[in-house]
């Protein structure tokens, strides 16, 4: 679906208390913090900004808190608790915020401490096949052009790209179609449009792409016990180019 000028704008201060969420549980995250000290500074975001959570309560069984904490060998869909950080882990942070009905969706993977030279590559790669991904999403382009360009950075430092949870357009609703897969699904998708909006978000393994599901009902955890790294934004098609809605 196309979006106009009004509900761009309202997605784009969205993506804009996202971005905030980002920086305060970011600025928050070391040694010491439990993951349930984070979901509390990004609540207090959303307060602060007149917005809704989209993640509070979605979902069946409902998802008890505002952001998705994943540390380590989980992928995505942590939940928030009493567990601390420790120094050398990698922990990533998924949020979004509704504002006047319209949504903003975006991740980030951060190192706590010191970690190993294997972990901060991870990190840095799969950030590195986010902006790959949005490099493609230009008026003309196929969808699916977004995933072939984060499976060949990923996969060309020796990583593996998750099959089972992928991207997705995003406007009224958080997750609406056509799904973004992180990965060449064998044909080019839709033709993208400017109006057209996407949450790109790649999650990538240090070991092998297969992945399994606790027994909470949401946190996934690669099958293998590697390490996972997640990024994402909520990016506009625009007739100059992507524009990135979730940064402060």
């Amino acid at each position: 679906m196309r979006r106009n000028s009004e509900e761009l704008a309202k997605m784009r201060r969205a993506g804009s208390v996202v971005g905030e969420m980002h920086e305060v549980t970011r600025a928050a995250a070391r040694p010491g913090t439990t993951t349930a000290a984070l979901d509390a500074a990004a609540r207090e975001v959303l307060k602060r900004r007149g917005a809704q959570s989209n993640f509070l309560h979605y979902g069946n069984p409902p998802f008890p808190a505002v952001i998705c904490t994943s540390l380590n060998g989980m992928i995505v869909h942590g939940i928030p608790g009493p567990l601390v950080l420790e120094e050398g882990d990698i922990l990533s942070i998924d949020c979004g915020a509704i504002i006047e009905g319209y949504h903003g969706d975006a991740a980030f993977t951060m190192a706590i401490g010191e970690v190993s030279a294997e972990a901060r590559r991870l990190i840095e790669v799969t950030e590195a096949s986010l902006f790959a991904g949005i490099d493609q999403m230009t008026v003309g382009n196929r969808l699916h052009e977004i995933g072939r360009a984060v499976q060949t950075v990923a996969e060309a430092a020796g990583f593996s790209v998750v099959r089972e949870y992928v991207g997705h357009a995003i406007g009224t609703a958080m997750h609406e179609e056509p799904q973004v897969p992180n990965y060449w699904p064998g044909s080019p998708g839709p033709t993208l449009k400017s109006g057209m909006v996407f949450a790109v978000e790649p999650m990538v393994n240090a070991g092998r792409p297969e992945t399994r599901m606790l027994d909470d009902h949401w946190s996934v955890v690669t099958a293998d016990g590697s390490l996972s790294a997640h990024f994402e934004h909520t990016i506009a098609i625009t007739e100059d180019g992507p524009e990135i809605f979730t940064v402060p």
